[in-house]
């Protein structure tokens, strides 16, 4: 008996479906299908910072150390002036004038007024602990109304604790349109009752115990109520006021 092969039929596999060419943006994708969005490629570039921010960071804590020093540096001057106070308990020195002559008054021939008077200070120091040096550049003036008569200066020395000296002071000087000022003098004098100025700038420094401060000034002055001007009497004082303080 012949052999009988059997044949089958060949299928063809078939080739996936081409997609048609078709123009640009006029294809329609199946409902399926999925589309795959890619996005533009877009190229970045890296920033690049700049340095004024550390620049400012760096000035504000520059700023911010500095016045923490300030306001520390207060504290300890501020503590350190409280210590000083309760320790040495400081008063201001008390001025007063003890009497006044005049040796000189008189009206020259130019017509300017020349005047020389003979002062004598009390300067009381109520300190227990504080010392005071009177150094040089001192100015004392005596004036009627706006002119001044005459100006001097204190010696220079050191008063102790609690000490009161006597201080002579010698004050002179000359004063244009003389006779205008001496006919208002004569006026004046005829009331016994001649107001004047004592005017006082002296620098001093202060002593804590063997310890000798920085300078400073005692400004100040007296208000005078005088019964004449007569040359080479002494003259007779009937109110006095005197105010002072320190400056720093």
């Amino acid at each position: 008996m012949a052999d009988h092969q059997k044949i089958h039929p060949v299928v063809e596999v078939e080739a996936p479906p081409t997609r048609p060419l078709v123009a640009h943006g006029s294809y329609k994708p199946e409902k399926c299908e999925q589309v795959l969005y890619q996005p533009p490629f877009r190229r970045t570039f890296p920033v690049a910072h700049s340095n004024p921010p550390k620049k400012r960071s760096c000035c504000c804590k520059c700023m911010c150390w500095t016045i923490s020093l300030l306001i520390l540096l207060l504290i300890i001057i501020g503590i350190t002036a409280a210590i000083l106070y309760v320790v040495f308990k400081p008063k201001l020195p008390q001025y007063s004038i003890d009497s006044l002559r005049i040796s000189n008054f008189k009206l020259n021939f130019d017509m300017s007024l020349y005047a020389k008077f003979d002062v004598k200070i009390i300067a009381n120091n109520p300190n227990k602990k504080i010392g005071i040096y009177y150094e040089k550049g001192s100015q004392l003036s005596v004036w009627y109304s706006s002119t001044k008569l005459c100006h001097g200066s204190l010696p220079k020395f050191y008063q102790g604790h609690q000490n009161t000296t006597l201080i002579n002071v010698a004050l002179s000087g000359q004063t244009r349109a003389g006779s205008t000022l001496m006919a208002a003098l004569q006026e004046q004098q005829q009331t016994g009752r001649i107001p004047l100025d004592l005017n006082v700038d002296v620098p001093v420094s202060i002593k804590l115990g063997k310890l000798k401060l920085m300078k400073v000034r005692i400004l100040g002055g007296c208000m005078l109520i005088v019964d004449s001007l007569s040359a080479n009497n002494l003259i007779s004082i009937k109110a006095s006021t005197c105010k002072f303080r320190l400056k720093l």
